[in-house]
Formats: C-alpha cells, sequence, structure tokens
C-alpha cells in the first residue's frame, strides 16, 4: 500500500521555516550544534547512526552503510500487508460488544470467534524494510571480514551538514566513506574511496529482505525484514544503460523499486544470494553511487555528490532556522549533557517524525507495534515542531486528520455517536487495530484543538480558522456526545468502557479518569472559542456538556487517576502518572493548583519511576515548572531512568520500543516551555529553568499554551 509517490526534486514543501520571530539573538549555532556531533570508534548492534529527511531514513552500522548490522532503510510510505490467513476473511471479524452506559456498542476488539483474523488486523499492514546497503570486505586471506578485522575505526555523525564520515583501516588499507540523505527525495548517496575497490577487495552490495508483521507482537526488535525465506518474494533487475539499473521488489501484493546511479563498475545478482547485488568500482579506487527508492514506478537516481551536496546545503537551514537554546554559560555541570540531548532530538526528530503521517515510537529506525502510529503518541512526536518554530515539519503530517476523517466519521456513527472518533493504534487507511485498550482509549480526542491552537498562534487569519474548522467541529460532535450525564448526580461523566492514559486500570470500572477530563474541558473550551473567532454562536450541547463535566477527583486532599480509585499510592503509581499532566502539559482545565502542588509531591515521593515511559519525565518537568519548581523540572530531564544514548536516541525496555521518540519530542517541548515560557507565567528569563547555576539563551521560540 502507498501513502505518497516520491517527488523527482525537492519542492518548496520540503524546506525550512524562515528565520526566527525577532530574529536572532546571537547564539553560535554552527558551534552550538558542532560540539554535539556523534562519534564513535566501534559499532553498537542496536543504535544506527542516521542520515535521512523526515520521510525517509537511513541506518548505518561502523562503517557507515549496513555490513555488519542489518539495520533498517524505511521510508513513510513503505507499508506492506500480509497474506490474509488460509480461509479467513476480513468481514467475518465481528469484535466485542460492550454494555456502555446502559447501550450496546461494538468495539474493535478481539474478536473470540476469529482470533487469526484479530492478529492479522492487528499486525497488518505493517511497515517495512526496503533494503540493505554494505560493504563486501574480504581480508588479505580471502574470508569475509568481521568487525573485529578493522583498525582505527572512527566515525562521525556531522549534524551541521547531516553527512555521514566513517574510515578505517582492514590488513593496513584504508577506507573512507561518506553516506548521506537527499532531502527532498528518497534517495542515499555512498562515496566510498580505498585501495582496496581497485584489488577487488571491497564492493557495495544492496539485498531485500522480506516484509512481515503477522506473528508475535515484539516492541523492542533492533531490525525489520526476513532474511531466511528466499523463495517468498522476487527482484528483478534491469539496466538502464551502463551506469543505471532499476531493482523491482515484489512481495505479496507489494512492490517498490531501487533506482541505482554509480559511476564505473558494474553491478550483477550475487551467487548464492537470490536478492543481492554487488556493485563493484571499476579500476579506480572509488565506488560512488546513489539508490532511490519509489514505491510505484521506477525513478531516476540523482548524481551521487548532488545528495551529498543537497545535505550540505539543507541542514545548515534548519539549525539557522526556528529554535535554538544554548547552555553552555551554565554554572551546573549537567548542561552539557541536557544541551546534547536537546540538539540531537532536534536532529533525530527532523530524520525521523517529520513525514507525511504521524511516526511510530520507533521512527524509520526499526519496528514497534508492527509500524504502525498511535495517534495518542502524535502530539509528544510533532508538538515540539510549533515551539521550536518549525511549522513546515510539523505540516506534513497535520493532513491526518483530514485523510481519517471520513473513517473517523464512520466509527462515531457505528457506535452511536456524532462526530468524529479518532482511532488510536493505526496506519494511513484509518483502520483501528484490534485491541482492549486501542477500542477504549479516548485521550486522542483532544489533540486536534491542541494542535489548532498552536496553528493560530503562528498565523491568526481566516484561512487557519477555516482550515480547522470542520476538523474542530467534528471531534467536539463526538466529545460532547460520549459524554453521558449520570441521572443520580446529574454530571457528565466519561466511561466505562475506558482505557485512561496510564493503562493500567481495568477498562470497565474506570471513569472519570483526571487527565480525560481536563482535557475535554480543554478540547471544548478550544471548540467553543473556535465558533467565536469565525462568527458563530457557541454550541449549547457542547456547553451543556462543558459546564456540567465531572470534577477533577481528589482522594484525602491529592487528586488522583479516576474517580474511585482505591489504593492508588500503593496500587497504581507505576504506568504514565499523567494525573500530574493536566496543569504543565495541559494549561489546567479544571485544576485546583494547590491541589495539584500537593500531587506533585506525592508523585515524586511514591512513583516506580522505573516503570515509566520516556515522555513522562518531560511531563513531569512541565509540571513542576508551571508549579515553580525549576529545580525538580530540570532534574525530571536528566533523571537515570530517562536514558539516552550516545547517539542521542532515547531508550525504552522490555516492553517499549527502543529507540522511543515521544521522548525526544517530550524533551523538546519542555525545553522550550521551560525556557520561552507559558501563558500566565512569571515575566522572568527562562522561568521554568533554575536561576541558579543556569544561564539559558535561547532565541526564536515560541511559548507554550
Amino acid at each position: 500500500m502507498t501513502a505518497r509517490s516520491t517527488p523527482a526534486e525537492p519542492s518548496p514543501h520540503d524546506s525550512v521555516d524562515a528565520d526566527p520571530p525577532g530574529g536572532r539573538g546571537g547564539i553560535d549555532r554552527k558551534a552550538l550544534v558542532s560540539r554535539h556531533a556523534v562519534v564513535r570508534s566501534r559499532g553498537d548492534p542496536r543504535s544506527p547512526l542516521q542520515v535521512g529527511n523526515g520521510r525517509f531514513a537511513f541506518g548505518a552500522d561502523i562503517t557507515g552503510l549496513q555490513t555488519f548490522a542489518p539495520f533498517a532503510t524505511m521510508a513513510d510510505w513503505g507499508w506492506h500487508e500480509d497474506p490474509l490467513p488460509a480461509g479467513a476473511r476480513v468481514e467475518d471479524y465481528r469484535g466485542q460488544v460492550r454494555d456502555t452506559r446502559g447501550r450496546p456498542v461494538r468495539y474493535d476488539m478481539p474478536d473470540p470467534d476469529h482470533p487469526e483474523i484479530t492478529r492479522w488486523l492487528r499486525a497488518s499492514p505493517n511497515r517495512m524494510n526496503l533494503a540493505r546497503i554494505g560493504l563486501h570486505l574480504a581480508t588479505a586471506d580471502g574470508r569475509e571480514a568481521v568487525e573485529d578485522d578493522l583498525a582505527d575505526r572512527r566515525q562521525r555523525l556531522d549534524l551541521w551538514t547531516g553527512v555521514l564520515h566513517s574510515r578505517f583501516t582492514l590488513d593496513g588499507e584504508r577506507v573512507e566513506v561518506e553516506t548521506s540523505c537527499d532531502p527532498g527525495r528518497d534517495a542515499l548517496a555512498v562515496r566510498v574511496r580505498s585501495p582496496l575497490v581497485r584489488s577487488g577487495r571491497l564492493a557495495v552490495f544492496i539485498d531485500f529482505p522480506l516484509a512481515r508483521g503477522y506473528g508475535e507482537e515484539k516492541f523492542a526488535a533492533p531490525y525489520v525484514g526476513i532474511w531466511g525465506e528466499p523463495d517468498a518474494h522476487t527482484t528483478t533487475l534491469r539496466r538502464r544503460g551502463s551506469l543505471r539499473a532499476d531493482i523491482a521488489h515484489r512481495m505479496h501484493r507489494t512492490r517498490y523499486h531501487a533506482a541505482l546511479r554509480w559511476t564505473g563498475g558494474e553491478i550483477g545478482r550475487v551467487d548464492g544470494h537470490p536478492h543481492r547485488y554487488r556493485l563493484t568500482g571499476g579500476d579506480g579506487d572509488r565506488i560512488e553511487a546513489a539508490f532511490l527508492f519509489t514505491p510505484e514506478e521506477p525513478g531516476w537516481a540523482p548524481e551521487p555528490g548532488a545528495v551529498a551536496a543537497a545535505s550540505r546545503h539543507r541542514w545548515p537551514r534548519f539549525w539557522r532556522s526556528g529554535g535554538a537554546v544554548d547552555l553552555s554559560q551554565s554554572d551546573d555541570g549537567r548542561w552539557r549533557e541536557l544541551e546534547r540531548r536537546i540538539v540531537l532530538s532536534q536532529y533525530l526528530t527532523a530524520v525521523n517524525g517529520a513525514g507525511d503521517t504521524p511516526p511510530q515510537e520507533s521512527g524509520l529506525v526499526n519496528n514497534g507495534w508492527f509500524g504502525k502510529f498511535h495517534m495518542e503518541m502524535y502530539w509528544w512526536h510533532a508538538a515540539h515542531f510549533a515551539l521550536w518554530n518549525r511549522r513546515s515539519l510539523l505540516e506534513r503530517s497535520l493532513g491526518v486528520y483530514r485523510d481519517l476523517l471520513d473513517s473517523a466519521r464512520a466509527l462515531a456513527d457505528e457506535q452511536g455517536y456524532r462526530g468524529a472518533r479518532w482511532p488510536k493504534m493505526t496506519d494511513p487507511s484509518g483502520r483501528n487495530s484490534p485491541g482492549e485498550i486501542t477500542a477504549t482509549l479516548v485521550w486522542q480526542q483532544p489533540h486536534p484543538m491542541f494542535f489548532a491552537e498552536l496553528d493560530y498562534r503562528a498565523r491568526p487569519e481566516q484561512a487557519t480558522l477555516e482550515r480547522w474548522r470542520e476538523i474542530l467541529f467534528a471531534t467536539a460532535e463526538f466529545m460532547a456526545s460520549y459524554a453521558v450525564r449520570d441521572s443520580a448526580t446529574g454530571r457528565y461523566v466519561l466511561g466505562p468502557p475506558l482505557s485512561a492514559v496510564s493503562e493500567n486500570t481495568a477498562i470497565e470500572t474506570t471513569v472519570n479518569p483526571l487527565f480525560e477530563l481536563s482535557y475535554w474541558r480543554f478540547g471544548l473550551r478550544t471548540a467553543q472559542r473556535w465558533r467565536e473567532r469565525l462568527g458563530l454562536d457557541r454550541d449549547p450541547d457542547w456547553d451543556r456538556v462543558l459546564d456540567g463535566l465531572a470534577p477533577l477527583p481528589v482522594q484525602d486532599g491529592l487528586y488522583v487517576l479516576h474517580e474511585g480509585v482505591e489504593d492508588m499510592w500503593t496500587e497504581f503509581n507505576y504506568e504514565h502518572p499523567a494525573l500530574i499532566g493536566a496543569y504543565g502539559w495541559l494549561p489546567g482545565d479544571g485544576v485546583d493548583v494547590e491541589t495539584m502542588s500537593r500531587t506533585k509531591r506525592a508523585v515524586r515521593d511514591t512513583w516506580r519511576f522505573d516503570r515509566v515511559w520516556g515522555w513522562d519525565f518531560p511531563m513531569l518537568a512541565m509540571n513542576a515548572a508551571r508549579l515553580g519548581d525549576a529545580e525538580q523540572a530540570v532534574d525530571y530531564l536528566l533523571d537515570p531512568d530517562f536514558r539516552f544514548d550516545d547517539a542521542g536516541l532515547p531508550q525504552g525496555g522490555a516492553f517499549v520500543p527502543s529507540p522511543y521518540f515521544p521522548a525526544s519530542g517530550g524533551l523538546l517541548y519542555a525545553v522550550a516551555l521551560m525556557a520561552a515560557g507559558w501563558d500566565g507565567c512569571p515575566g522572568t528569563q527562562a522561568p521554568g529553568f533554575p536561576s541558579d547555576g543556569w544561564r539559558v539563551r535561547a532565541e526564536g521560540l515560541s511559548r507554550a499554551l
């Protein structure tokens, strides 16, 4: 299946934003970025260095390619659908019917009568690894080299230009590799220089794996693709002149192309490897090649040198645009690590999270949850682009709400609601993946209101109002109809069945979760404001729900996860502490600040931080900052359990994809909030940072809601 076609040339849509509002504040941006270049002397089999453009990315090992580790080459259009199990029909899937406030509602939950179709729907479609591109390296005695055969290894990812430089020696012979990605096309360029090319001991290969998602769900697998079933797919090489070729790869109903262009040498299939092709270097000591991946018709790969030149042009423009934060004049010795995380997170989110659809949690590195994107996580992946004034990167994917609107309306209508109900775990088709949590999670629902407000702040004009009008009104219609008036209390309540943000309480008994109540207030309030901006009357049904929503649940003077929860501080003090997100990440609709202050301290003292997720730490930091505890805010961003590796990849865990990019986006949003402030914040510089030990130089950032 295909989400888009690849443009032949970079388009204006691939540009970066102009200089930050108000001009630059004097930060030496090249020095800021360059001091955090990634340097390695050995490979990490779970952590690639990447080049990419937001829609397409390539992960490299210590050789600058994928010689020893089968890291992924991925594009946001790269989806594959597994064949249905024999005899299965999608139409037979029924899900489950659950009582919902006195009426039967069908949910996309596991169908006990059709477990195979359920598994297929959850796993398909799945993202695929387009190809593995690496070096054939032979030692002097003729065997295939391994990483330990390489000496003098040094690799440097130049963040300022987006070019990866790798060098090493094999049997005393020097090898230099330059790897770059085109900013506007799904093209990779490889430039290799070594005497081993002339002697025939070094060549470049491209290999194609089989894609499969159907099977056991794995969250932290570092590689994508199956290499041991060559008969299950086909590749066909077609020469297009002496120095060009196209390789068509077909798997089931999926077909895509890799167009090659090189300087000198020959290409041919490798004996014994039906889907691997070798590119030699002719009589010289160089191999220069470009690989262009396209989802439909074969394309024409660009000149390898042109790809590197485009990268060297695009990335400095990226770094000079938008926001910047320089912490180098701080006295607190932790400044360098925090600044490193900030710089690398900007690079990695631009590489992995700026496509035409929301990214999956592990971006374009590998697959988690079969590569599907989660609409509740979209905020954590993308909202930071707005505060860092890189809106063009955000706008690439905001069209997802328009694209999924019809399917979201159909889901709401089927369940007896008005408006549009946004899915949780999905793909470009909008089909909800079966699961109890995926069927009952709702905190993704007000996200369009948040994104619309960010958009309107940047462009307060009629076109912005019209752009979001239908989406916001359909979203609010569902939210108002989803809330049910309780006849005993007269309040409007949320759930059950409902899966709260923390996903650790029973859906059958979860009612009025705190975060969702506050976010519902924010969403309906924003939708009404949108009507007023458009010159329309307020919607009386929305106001009825907004005014009548249940209050945020409190027990013993503290906020709790949801109404009626028992033993929360001993049994449910793990997973996402989203009850504090209502004031920090959100602006605090319905929040009593004193109660929230007490709750913040209870979370700090009792929460099991070894059982939380990456975006929880930025959420905690934003809460602490808004409550005036700047020291704690910084501590959360540098907590030992909030981990980033040497490449800047945020680490997951046993049940979390690694890398886990909502942590990167959350870090950037929190830093922008702490450095540029939020609505109603103190009028001090960098109000979310401590005044003692920290000097924050920031420019080009926008204030948070």
